[in-house]
This record gives structure tokens, sequence and C-alpha cells, in this order.
């Protein structure tokens, strides 16, 4: 409630308050000021102070006081409604006035008559896109993306160069040194080149990391202008010069020579339809590819690599979008592993519509610690119970390290940079999924239910999972191991899918299973011919191998 500008009138009252102690017989009488603008633990608490009240009198006290507060501010209100109505009688107020102040505060108290919200740059950006990518524009602006994109390949080419000729340089002088050591050189300065080496390697890398972020930075504005003041110009009829632009601007992505750059993948699709009672169709694939071929561009790209683009692009904003779990460890960052591999996939094109990749995880860090922080307040307040020797080691690794999370939980980024995917889960596991011991309850398989479960609450429709729960194979994943950990991973989807019809009440979805790259061909249709035993598949779609 807005508090009255100007001066506020009071009135002083008495209150009167009896008790007794013993045989005694108190009355204590105290001036208080009305309206009372203090909190009332605030008043009990100074009258006790200033008038040496014996504690067993102090929720009486309270009570009284509470109540001889709210007597005596609703007799003001009352008083003062009677005055003003009387002098709304005798017509000594402007009934336009007082008309018009309560309209007023009415319209600003009431939900329904506030001020909606005035749309920001991104939104009206997104707004703008959309209706852009789905008209003759799209081709310009995957033209212009792809520029973007080449300009920036250039760079990391360049960086890489560069870095590639300073440590051919460092090997070389690191190999003299070596000889000298014990004749004319000792293990310090061995050491100190090292260092030297060491110290060089991070200025050139942070000298390009700066640059590419500058880059990135300006082609991000650029683009955003140069979007809004398309659709600005492709608003004015007979615009000639934009019309011209949009058809007669060749496409750049497609060239001859862009066979040569075809992945080797295996590929099989099926349908299927689950439920009981209602029945609802979802598409199955299964594929062996490398898991950041769903990121990554190509420089020259062909035909379909620019269908598929196009058809990222149009599902941007819309309820179609694509999603891709990414098995990473319990660190949220960027710098080891497949996450290094990825960070540096997606800093190849810039993003135009998101947050970097670095800025969306440092987001996620502060989540996660917050939600760490909240948890261990819940657990101390908890009675202690009987411990079991998992949660002790949970407990354990997040006292060690707070900003860590724990395998099957996982974090979301969005990237519009990616070849064909728009949503990424990065899920935690450990190196528990290597074994062939894990059950339908392993944290991994539950996170995949719950990431399942947020594509049916998100609008998410093309999920990719990793069938095996690993982006590369080892010497223990024999084929009796893999076609174990395909089944349980095959029956567990296939539960959960069962379950999305009261998440999303029954929308057709399409879920990829992607095998490695370097899983044999036998080994791919070994799991071929597991797909439509488990799922009970009605029909295949296509059947596909490309090599």
């Amino acid at each position: 409630m807005k508090k009255n500008k100007g001066k506020i009138s009071t009135t002083e009252k008495e209150f009167t308050f009896e008790f007794r102690a013993g045989k005694q017989h108190y009355v204590l009488t105290v001036p208080l000021q009305f309206p009372v603008q203090e909190n009332t633990s605030d008043l009990l608490g100074r009258l006790k102070l200033l008038h040496k009240l014996p504690c067993f009198v102090e929720n009486d006290l309270k009570t009284a006081l509470c109540r001889f507060i709210e007597r005596e501010t609703i007799l003001d209100y009352d008083r003062e409604a009677e005055t003003l109505l009387q002098k709304l009688t005798t017509k000594d107020l402007d009934m336009d006035r007082l008309t018009d102040s309560w309209a007023k505060v009415y319209s600003e108290s009431t939900l329904e008559h506030a001020r909606p919200e005035e749309p920001s740059r991104e939104e009206d950006f997104a707004d703008v896109y959309h209706e852009l990518i789905h008209s003759p524009a799209s081709d310009t602006l995957l033209n212009l993306e792809h520029n973007y994109f080449l300009s920036i390949s250039e760079l990391i080419s360049e960086r890489d160069m560069e870095l590639k000729k300073l440590q051919e340089r460092q090997a070389v002088e690191m190999d003299s040194v070596m000889q000298e050591l014990g004749k004319t050189l000792s293990d310090q300065d061995v050491n100190a080149v090292a260092s030297q080496h060491f110290d060089g390697q991070q200025v050139l890398e942070s000298k390009w990391a700066n640059e590419l972020k500058q880059v990135t930075t300006i082609q991000k504005q650029e683009y955003q202008e140069w979007v809004l003041k398309l659709h600005q110009d492709l608003q004015t009829p007979n615009n000639s010069t934009i019309n011209e632009e949009i058809k007669v601007k060749p496409s750049q992505l497609s060239e001859a020579s862009a066979q040569m750059f075809e992945e080797q993948q295996l590929e099989e699709s099926f349908t299927i339809h689950l439920g009981a009672q209602l029945k609802t169709m979802h598409n199955l694939r299964l594929l062996r590819a490398d898991v950041l071929d769903f990121c990554k561009h190509r420089r020259h790209g062909s035909g379909g690599a620019k269908l598929r683009r196009l058809q990222t692009a149009l599902s941007l904003y819309s309820t179609s979008l694509c999603g891709l779990v990414l098995l990473v460890d319990n660190r949220v960052n960027s710098y080891s592993g497949i996450k290094r591999d990825f960070a540096t996939v997606s800093k190849e094109c810039t993003d135009f519509h998101f947050p970097w990749l670095e800025e969306q995880l440092e987001v996620v860090q502060q989540v996660v610690l917050y939600a760490r922080a909240q948890r261990n307040s819940k657990q101390r307040e908890q009675p202690e119970g009987p411990k079991n020797g998992g949660s002790d080691d949970n407990t354990k690794n997040l006292e060690r390290n707070t900003s860590n999370i724990l395998p099957g939980e996982f974090y979301i980024t969005r990237q519009s940079n990616l070849s064909e995917v728009h949503i990424v889960f990065h899920l935690c596991v450990d190196d528990n999924v290597r074994s062939g011991n894990i059950t339908a309850r392993d944290p991994a398989i539950m996170g995949l239910r719950n990431i399942l479960k947020v594509c049916c609450t998100h609008d998410i429709t093309t999920i990719t999972v990793p069938l095996l729960l690993v982006h590369d194979m080892s010497e223990e994943m024999t084929i009796p191991w893999c076609l174990k950990r395909a089944e349980l991973v095959f029956k567990c989807v296939k539960g959960f899918m069962m379950e999305m019809v009261s998440w999303d009440g029954g929308i057709s979805r399409t879920v990829q299973f992607l095998v490695p790259q370097s899983i044999s061909e036998e080994m791919f249709y070994q799991l071929s011919n597991m797909l439509p035993q488990i799922f009970r598949v009605s029909s295949t779609l296509t059947l596909t191998s490309k090599r």
C-alpha cells in the first residue's frame, strides 16, 4: 500500500493495561500516537524495557495492545469516512476530481488495467527474424550467416597456424636445452624455459580469444541491425533494391566439391505406435555418427547441409525444437574432454540469438551453487536418520566442491549457431556407465527420463540420445556388453515414452539413438534388429546406409 503524500494528521490516545503481581495490582497507562507507524512487536519490547514489566505479562500485554490498536484504528477510519461523506452530501468536495483520483488508484492497483510491458530489443529481433526466415529473404539470411561463419573459420585457421608455429619453435628450443642439460644447464634452467614457453602460449591464446570475442560481438550487432533494417525495408512497397538482393544473390552454401566432405553414416528409421487406449505414433532412428556432427557447420556445405540448416533456422522460434544429449563430467565448464570440443564447435559460428556459451555456463554455475546451499540448509534442518554409503559419498563430494553436479543431473544450454540442434542437455555421468552392471535405476538412466520429461514440457519434439551412454568405444565394450547396454536403454526409453502420454497428452516425437562412429557395421545391424523387437515396430519408414 502506498503512503499518502504530505503531512499525516496524528492523534494521541491513552492505552491502559491492568495486571496483578502477587497481591499488588498495577495499572500501566501509555500515550500512543495514531495512526501507529511502529511494528507491534517493537512497541511491545520498548514498553517492557522502559517500564520494567515482568515477563509473565508479555502475552497478555501483547494481546491487549493489538486489540487496542486495531479497535482505535478502525474507529479513526470510520470517523474519517463519516467526515468525507458529510462533505460529499454538502457538496464541499469536487466530484470530478474525486472520481478521477479513485479511477487512477484502481487502475494502478489492478493487474487487468496495468500497462503492458514494452517489448525488449531481443523480443523484437526474435519476432522479426521468425517472420523473415519464413519469407523469400530466408536464403539471404542463410548466405549472410554463412559469410560470417567463413570469416570466423579463417580467423580460427590463422590462430591454429600461429599456435602451431609457436609450439614447433618451442619444441626446437626445448630440444636444444635438453641436449645441454647436465653440461652447461641445470634442471632449474629447463624449468625456467618450460615456464617461459607456457606463459607464451597463454599470452597468445588469450590474445586470440579476445580477438575472436570482439569479432563475434561485432558480427552479432551488425547482423541484428541488418535484420531489423531488412524487415523495415521490406515493409516499403516496390522496394526493388531489397527484392533484387533476395532473388538474385546466389547461394554460397552449395558447391560441387561438397561430396568429399560427406561423413560416413549408417542410419535406419522406424515408425512405432505406443499407448494402451490412445496410441501415438513416434519416429525412431538408429544412427552411427559422431555426436558433434549434429553441431558442426561445413565450410563447403552440400544441398543436404543447406536444407538441414534451413530447417533448424525455420524451427528456431517454434514448437518443434531439436535437442541433443551430451555426456559430461561433474564440473560445469568447457575446459576438458567433450565439453572442450563442443565449446570449440560452438565458437566456430557466431550465435546471433542467445548469449555465448561461457555466459550461459556462468549462470548455470550460480544456479548450482544456490541449489546446493538450499539443499544443505534443508539437510541440516532435518533430523538425523539412518545413512547409507552412497549418500555419504555424495555428501563428501559436495562438501569438497559445492560447484559440482551429481551423476544423473543435467544443465541446459541454448544455441542457434549449431547445424541441427537448438537445445543441448549436458548430462552428468561417472565412470560407472562404462561398467556392465548398471540397472534401470542408475542415475544416468533416470537423467534420461528427466530429460524426456523436459522435452515434453518445452516443445522439444526431436531428441538425440547416446544409445550406449558413451561417446567413444573402449576395449571392455565387447559385443555382449553393447547388446546388453542397448537392450537396457531401449527398454527404459520405451517405458519413458509410454509415460509421455500423461506428460504431454500424446504428441508425436522423434527419438534418435546414436552409436559411436567407431562401432562396426555388423554391430550396428545387430542393434537395428534389436530395436523393432523391443518396440514392436509397426512399419519401417526408411532404411538408408550412407558410406
